[in-house]
Parts: structure tokens; C-alpha cells; sequence
């Protein structure tokens, strides 16, 4: 069963089957918001995605980077990314249109950064999500 849709620029729709919100600076003890921390997060991301769902091929949208008018720390410049990061499973119908509709689907798991935790839906959610290459980074399995 699909928690929502989201209809990409493409006109492809993809059912979202799993979705886990983080807050991307929760739990940060030390320090402040630079490219090293964010990076991290990031690869720390990934790896919990890929290790979730091991079949699936994963694809971080690259989030949006702000740099607020602040000195420079031990670090470098603050660097912020939006406060939401977002993890889904998505799947739609099999990228070979040869194939048995009813057998064959395509998934991929996506992570994004949103300034809110909201649920994507429709054509509401956020652009960068919506312009994914699905037809070149989803993979198609059978059910």
C-alpha cells in the first residue's frame, strides 16, 4: 500500500512505500553547521539507505547549501543545509514497457533535504525531488 504519490516533472508517477525523517542537525553536540559536518550526514545517509534496502539503488538528490553572512570557524564558513532530511522508497511501473505490468515494477530509494517535515504528494513536493531521472537511476525487479 502507498503512504502517497508524487508525480514527477516527467509525468511518471511513483508510489512512496517507506518514508523516515531526520532532523539533519539533531543530536549535534559540538561544533556548528560546515561542509565536513554536512558531508558526513550525507555519506552517513547513504549508508543507512543502502543498507536498508541492499536491492535497491539509492540516489541523493544534492540539497541546497546556504551560507549565512557568519565568520568562519576551526572548520570553515557555516555552512547549512535545510532542517529535514528524508529517506524513501519509491516505486513505479517497470522502466521496460515490454514487460508484464502486473509482474514487473522499478523502485529506488531516494534522499533529499525539505525545510519542513511535510509528506511529499502530488506535484506539491519539493522540485528537486520531482525532477528525478527515474527512466536512468531506477531499476526494475519482479514481484
Amino acid at each position: 500500500m502507498s503512504l502517497t504519490r508524487v508525480v514527477l516533472t516527467s509525468g511518471r508517477s511513483l508510489d512512496l512505500s517507506e518514508l523516515r525523517f531526520s532532523s539533519t542537525y539533531g543530536g549535534m553536540l559540538e561544533g556548528y553547521p560546515c561542509k565536513p559536518v554536512n558531508d558526513m550526514k550525507i555519506r552517513s545517509l547513504v549508508r543507512a539507505a543502502e543498507r536498508a534496502h541492499p536491492s535497491l539503488p539509492v540516489h541523493l538528490v544534492p540539497p541546497p547549501r546556504e551560507y549565512p553572512d557568519q565568520y568562519a570557524g576551526a572548520f570553515g564558513p557555516v555552512e547549512v543545509l535545510p532542517s529535514v532530511a528524508c529517506v524513501g522508497a519509491f516505486h513505479s511501473a517497470a522502466l521496460d514497457r515490454g514487460q508484464d505490468p502486473v509482474l514487473r515494477r522499478s523502485a529506488l530509494t531516494i534522499i533529499w533535504f525539505q525545510p519542513t517535515a511535510h509528506m511529499p504528494t502530488g506535484c506539491d513536493a519539493e522540485d528537486a525531488l520531482r525532477e528525478v531521472d527515474w527512466e536512468g537511476l531506477a531499476r526494475d525487479y519482479e514481484l
